[in-house]
C-alpha cells in the first residue's frame, strides 16, 4: 500500500510525504525481511572519507 499526503507548509511551499508499506510475508519470500541475514547488504559501505572523492569524479563541470 503506498500513502501519499501532500499540503502547502507555514512557508507556502508544497510539502508532500510518501508512506510505503510492504506485507512481512512478501519481503520474506523475497530474502528482504529485517529479520533474514540476507537481507543485509552483502559488502560494506565506502568510507566516509571517500564520498566527495568517488561521488564527484563522475560529473564533469
Amino acid at each position: 500500500m503506498i500513502d501519499h499526503v501532500c499540503g502547502i507548509g507555514e512557508d507556502g511551499h508544497w510539502h508532500g510525504t510518501h508512506v510505503v508499506r510492504v506485507d512481512a510475508a512478501a519481503l520474506r519470500r523475497l530474502g528482504l525481511h529485517p529479520d533474514q541475514p540476507t537481507s543485509a547488504p552483502a559488502d560494506p559501505p565506502i568510507p566516509a572519507w571517500w564520498g566527495p572523492w568517488a561521488y564527484g569524479r563522475g560529473r564533469r563541470g
